[in-house]
């Protein structure tokens, strides 16, 4: 049985990918949850990476053997960055509002970006991870899957 969680009155709910993140805010109260959706910001297009960077991977020479290095993974770059630029609109979000918890829904890689782009400050204020992606579903979707309702 899934674990019903009290999302309190004005909290700040972010639900994200590596490439759309949603940033909801409950109008109602911990026992009547009514969330809302206040801003959604998508990641731009990011071409194949066989488009990006160089065409072959560079070589070096290592103890006297020729050795390829890795090519770099630019998705994963991408992916990083729009972890780091969807914590400033967090931050932005939080601090024009007051807002006193958050709650954070992405997959693993995704919520390991945005851990590490969150600062202190808005750390202390997380009550709640949540290792799912819903950012395919509508928001009174969310809204069940979290409460439970």
């Amino acid at each position: 049985m899934q674990q019903k969680l009290e999302i309190p009155r004005d909290a700040c709910v972010l639900v994200g990918d590596g490439r759309k993140a949603l940033l909801i805010r409950n109008e109602g109260d911990a026992l009547h949850p009514n969330l809302q959706l206040e801003r959604l910001l998508e990641a731009p297009d990011n071409p194949p990476t066989h488009l990006q960077g160089t065409d072959r991977p560079p070589r070096a020479v290592i103890s006297g053997r020729r050795s390829a290095i890795e090519q770099t993974d630019w998705h994963e770059l991408a992916e990083a960055q729009f972890a780091k630029d969807t914590v400033v609109a967090l931050e932005e979000v939080c601090s024009r509002r007051n807002v006193a918890a958050i709650v954070i829904v992405a997959p693993p890689r995704s919520l390991a970006y945005i851990r590490k782009a969150l600062p202190e400050a808005l750390h202390r204020l997380v009550i709640m991870e949540i290792n799912k992606d819903l950012t395919k579903i509508p928001v009174y979707e969310i809204e069940r899957h979290l409460t439970g309702n």
